[in-house]
């Protein structure tokens, strides 16, 4: 749609408001109709939704907009890592993280390097069958599939081997050195896969793999939880494993609800049938707004991942797009600190960066970025300098008389929507007329639609500096990969490359934060994302929840430790 009214900090923040004094969504009858689970005696059980609706159990297999699956992962699914609420890596099914202390990660004068792992006794799979070497060997075997780019990883261009030494114990063998060597074989990075329930499969219809039963009603994994039902669209009934590698969990059953929009998540919440949120779910507003009417819980909040602006750089439409002349003149013309202020409450700082702001070297590298502060006089004077006019509606038009026009993209949802009307509310007063588009979840499910937005769309995405093997060239989403990478810019940059090749195969910390600093300069000099504000993300917690909180850091969820959650 044409944005044609002002949205500036009056209306946005009345937006809000009126959001906040709003009644409840009343919940429909089949809401209200044994909304509270039965709770057999003795039984400690709960009920959570996240803000979805995943084709499958693991992030693997979804596309991007689907929230909350990194939460079904912590639950179900642990590797010998994972982060916690700290981003820091805690052990799970191995017994300790290879570091050159310990002598399990040996970097060789040539740059090869070796991590051995040595995965916990007694660690099992759900159904029983004891996790050893030859899953992590197999693991790594799919990863490498490049006819399953799904799994696939940059760190396994540098990966020479997976060797099983013995049924405990693994090495790989890295041909180069590789920053991220000690978080292999976690979330995100080789995620373990049952060897003795998927080889097969594989050998008899590679084709067939993504399909296989496994990722959904036949799902077996290594967490804390197990999978006893899956109903599609509506829930994931969740029970304890007895043989989790750090013991049984204190809470006996879990539901899960995939709830995917943001009222009714709330009228779930407030009719008492929810009591936990996880991963991405309500947004901020929503959140106090529940929180107000809320008796029954209480809202956790977290900084997480930038909301940024993304440009398309495979065949932009208008092409004027691919001039970065062009991109600085409109991320001069949005006001980022007023939606900071408007759409997050106050409580998040303007984003200079992707970076996620809690990182430790954060503040030093985002000092020495080119700024792009609101000034709308500059962008105008950009714009002008490019060979446009305003016509007499305020507009600009090229020499031809034709008007320069963009589309903006985003996805369904509270916040995305409505800092997608701000940014074009903001570029429309700049004189660039732009059409608002919103992504169904439908069509958020097909990667070819997703990618080849012509101009620009609003999103989160991860500001996790880990994930930057995101961003190469080879990563950019095209036909010849089935559009399924996670460049969402697509932009392709030999020298950038180089810079990433630099960054991940810089071992030492202080020498490996200076090759982040210029890659992040590059980012912003060329205006290959615009970042916005960072998400303040609520989590709801029922008051009778224990050793639960908010997810505060985006490469970690509220589920990280979920087999120490109890019941009061």
């Amino acid at each position: 749609m044409w944005v044609q009214k002002r949205l500036g900090v009056i209306s946005l923040a009345l937006a809000i408001g009126v959001v906040a004094c709003a009644p409840p969504p009343s919940p429909t009858a089949s809401q209200r109709a044994g909304a509270e689970p039965p709770k057999p005696a003795g039984v400690a059980r709960i009920t959570a939704a996240i803000l979805g609706d995943p084709a499958a159990l693991v992030p693997e297999l979804n596309g991007f907009g689907i929230r909350g699956v990194d939460a079904i992962e912590d639950l179900t699914r642990v590797g010998l890592t994972t982060f916690n609420d700290q981003g820091r890596p805690v052990v799970r099914l191995a017994e300790a993280i290879p570091s050159l202390e310990n002598g399990n990660w040996v970097v060789f004068p040539d740059g090869r390097m070796e991590t051995t792992w040595k995965i916990r006794e007694g660690a099992r799979w759900h159904d029983g069958t004891p996790f050893t070497s030859s899953d992590l060997v197999f693991t790594a075997r799919v990863g490498q599939d490049r006819e399953l780019p799904e799994f696939g990883h940059t760190a396994y261009a540098s990966i020479e081997s997976v060797d099983e030494i013995d049924p405990r114990t693994v090495v790989v063998k890295w041909r180069q050195p590789y920053i991220d060597a000690d978080l292999v074989f976690a979330r995100g990075l080789a995620a373990p896969l049952p060897k003795h329930l998927l080889e097969s499969a594989l050998a008899e219809n590679p084709a067939g793999f993504t399909q296989l039963p496994y990722w959904n009603e036949g799902y077996v994994s290594s967490g804390p939880f197990r999978v006893r039902e899956l109903v599609r669209s509506s829930h994931v009934l969740l029970e304890a494993f007895d043989g989790y590698v750090l013991g049984r969990p204190k809470l006996d059953e879990i539901e899960l609800r995939f709830i995917p929009d943001g009222p009714t998540l709330m009228a779930n919440l407030l009719a008492g049938s929810v009591e936990l949120t996880l991963g991405i779910n309500i947004s901020l507003d929503q959140g106090i707004e529940v929180r107000d009417q809320w008796s029954a819980g209480t809202m956790g909040l977290g900084l997480s991942n930038a909301q940024s602006v993304y440009i398309q750089f495979l065949n932009p439409s208008p092409p004027v797009i691919a001039n970065v002349e062009f991109r600085r003149a409109v991320y001069h013309a949005i006001n980022r600190q007023e939606l900071a202020d408007t759409l997050m409450a106050g409580q998040s700082p303007v984003a200079h960066t992707f970076m996620f702001a809690n990182q430790p070297q954060y503040r030093e590298i985002e000092a020495a970025l080119p700024r792009y502060d609101y000034d709308p006089r500059r962008g105008t004077q950009l714009i002008e300098g490019l060979g446009y006019t305003r016509a007499s509606d305020g507009l600009f038009i090229d020499g031809a008389g034709r008007q320069l026009t963009v589309e903006l993209r985003t996805y369904a949802g509270t916040v995305n929507e409505k800092a997608s009307l701000a940014v074009a509310d903001y570029w429309q007063r700049a004189g660039v007329k732009t059409d608002v588009s919103v992504t169904s979840p439908q069509l958020a499910r097909n990667n070819e639609y997703v990618f080849t937005y012509p101009g620009f769309v609003l999103q989160r995405y991860t500001s996790d500096v880990r994930l930057l093997q995101n961003l190469y060239s080879s990563r950019a989403p095209t036909p010849e990969n089935g559009f399924r990478a996670g460049n969402i810019s697509r932009y392709q940059n030999p020298e950038f490359d180089a810079l990433l090749d630099r960054y991940f195969t810089t071992i030492p910390l202080p020498q490996r934060i200076q090759v982040l600093g210029q890659i992040l300069y590059h980012v912003a000099d060329q205006v290959t994302q615009m970042p916005l504000v960072y998400d303040v993300e609520p989590t709801m917690i029922g008051n009778r929840l224990v050793n639960v909180a908010a997810r505060n850091i985006p490469s970690s969820t509220q589920a990280w430790n979920s087999h120490e959650w109890a019941v009061k």
